[in-house]
C-alpha cells in the first residue's frame, strides 16, 4: 500500500513544473553532494520566473564571509548531542541530550547527574529533542520536552510537561501535552518554543510522507500551536485543531518577527519525489501553507508562501533565533541560524520595509566548531549555540559536544 501511495505521489507531483535547476544534494542532516541535474529553459515555469525577484536563490555556497568581529567562549563541554537549551530565571540552563537525558548547567558547570532520564527510542533524528520553559516557570516550575517514545510497540513523537524540583536537581513528569506525532528516521522535527502570545509552538517533520504535510488532519509537516495545558486555542486557523502552519518538510528552527509573524527555517527534500537540496527560510502567519511538496525552490503558487531565501546546497538548518543582544549591535534584528552539514552560523538580514525580502546573508565560524544545532538567546542577552558532532554524522572530539557563547 505504501509503495502504491509513493508511486501515485511521484506521478502526481512529477507533473508539477519546477524551477530553474534541479540538483542532487541530499538535505538530511548527513547530506552529501551528488550530481547536479539541469533542466531546459522550456521547463522553467513562468510563475516561478515572475516571483523569483522576491526569493533569493543561493546557487553556490552559503553566502559571503561575515565581517562583524566576534568572540566564541566554550561554556560547557562533555555533552552528547545537546539538542535544545532552556534558560531558567536564575540563569541555570536545562539542556536536552538526544539519547534521553535532561542536564543542568549551573554557574557554568555541567552537573554530573541528569535532572531526568527519558525512555526514548533513538535512531536517525529521533530521541530527546526540543525543550522550553513555561512563561510562568518561576511560579509553577514547568518545562516541556519533545521526544520519541515507544507506544505499544510503535514509535510516536510526544510533547510532555515536567515539573522541576525547587533545587533544580530533579524533575518529574506532569502531563502529556500532544501525543501521536508521526515519526521517521529523517524529517522528525522537534523544536518547541513559547510565542509572544504565551502559546506553545511545536515544529514537526513530514515523517518522510511528503503529501501528509498538506493534510490539516495530520500533525506531521506542520507548526502546531496549543495552550500551555495542551488545549487548542480558539483563534487557531482550523477549529478544534492544533495545526497552525502547513506544508513543511522538516523544521528545527523558528522565531518571531512580531507577535503574529514567524520566520521558519525548513529542510529541503532528501530524495523525496526525486528532489534534493534547497533548504528554505520563509515568513509565515497563522494558516499559511509553505507549499511542500507542491512547490519548492523559489517557486510560487496561489495560496502558498514563496520562500524568502533558498540555498541550493544543503545547510541544513538547525535552531534559529532573532538576535536581540547588545554585544554585537550590528547583528541586532538579524536571524541567526545554526547549520549542520555546512558547519557555520548563517546571519540573515531582512529589508525593514519588506521583511519577506532578504537584504543580505553572511557566513560565520565556517568549519571552526563542526556541526551546529541549537541557537538561542540567553537570559544574559548573549547568543548560545550547541555543537552536534557526536550524533554519528560528525567527528566527535575527546571533549565531546559543547555549548558555545557568541559575544565580542
Amino acid at each position: 500500500m505504501k509503495q502504491t501511495k509513493t508511486l501515485a505521489a511521484k506521478l502526481l507531483f512529477g507533473m508539477v513544473v519546477v524551477g530553474i535547476s534541479a540538483c542532487n544534494l541530499a538535505t538530511t542532516e548527513s547530506a552529501n553532494t551528488n550530481n547536479q541535474q539541469t533542466q531546459t529553459a522550456q521547463q522553467v515555469s513562468q510563475q516561478t520566473a515572475t516571483n523569483n525577484q522576491a526569493c533569493t536563490l543561493v546557487e553556490n555556497g552559503f553566502g559571503s564571509q561575515g565581517q562583524v568581529k566576534l568572540r566564541v567562549e566554550e561554556v560547557v563541554t562533555g555533552l552528547e548531542v545537546p539538542w535544545g537549551i532552556a534558560f531558567l530565571p536564575n540563569q541555570d540552563m536545562l539542556v536536552t541530550e538526544r539519547p534521553g537525558r535532561v542536564r543542568l548547567v549551573r554557574n557554568g558547570q555541567l552537573i554530573p547527574q541528569p535532572v531526568a532520564t527519558i525512555n526514548v527510542t533513538e535512531s536517525g533524528e529521533d530521541g530527546l529533542l526540543g525543550i522550553a520553559t513555561h512563561p510562568n516557570f518561576a511560579e509553577n516550575r514547568f518545562f516541556y520536552i519533545y521526544y520519541t517514545a515507544d507506544k505499544n510497540g510503535s514509535q510516536v513523537n510526544r510533547v510532555e510537561r515536567w515539573r522541576l524540583s525547587q533545587n533544580g536537581l530533579t524533575a518529574s513528569p506532569d502531563k502529556v501535552i500532544v501525543d501521536n506525532i508521526p515519526v521517521a528516521q529523517f524529517h522528525n522535527g522537534g523544536r518547541i518554543r513559547f510565542g509572544p502570545d504565551g502559546m506553545l509552538y511545536i515544529g514537526t517533520g513530514d515523517a518522510r510522507e511528503p503529501q501528509i504535510s498538506q493534510d490539516v488532519n495530520s500533525l506531521a509537516g506542520k507548526i502546531l500551536r496549543v495552550t500551555p495545558d495542551g488545549q487548542v486555542p480558539p483563534d487557531n486557523p482550523y477549529a478544534n485543531n492544533p495545526v497552525y502552519i502547513t506544508g513543511i518538510p522538516n523544521t528545527q528552527g523558528f522565531d518571531w518577527l512580531d507577535k503574529s509573524t514567524l520566520w521558519v527555517t525548513d529542510h529541503g527534500p532528501s530524495g523525496d519525489l526525486g528532489r534534493r537540496g534547497h533548504d528554505e527560510l520563509s515568513l509565515a502567519k497563522a494558516g499559511d501553507n509553505l507549499g511542500w511538496p507542491t512547490i519548492y525552490r523559489c517557486e510560487s503558487k496561489k495560496g502558498m508562501v514563496t520562500p524568502s531565501i533558498v540555498w541550493r546546497e544543503a545547510l541544513p538548518p538547525g535552531g534559529a533565533v532573532i538576535y536581540t543582544g547588545n554585544s554585537l549591535p550590528e547583528w541586532k534584528g538579524s536571524l541567526i541560524i545554526a547549520t549542520l552539514r555546512s558547519q557555520h552560523l548563517q546571519r540573515v538580514v531582512f529589508n525593514p520595509q519588506s521583511p519577506q525580502k532578504i537584504e543580505r546573508h553572511e557566513v560565520y565560524l565556517q568549519g571552526q566548531y563542526g556541526r551546529l544545532r541549537e541557537a538561542i538567546m540567553g537570559t544574559d542577552g548573549e547568543l548560545y549555540v550547541t555543537t552536534s558532532n557526536c550524533d554519528g554524522r560528525g567527528n566527535c572530539p575527546p571533549q565531546r559536544d559543547k555549548i558555545l557563547r557568541i559575544t565580542r
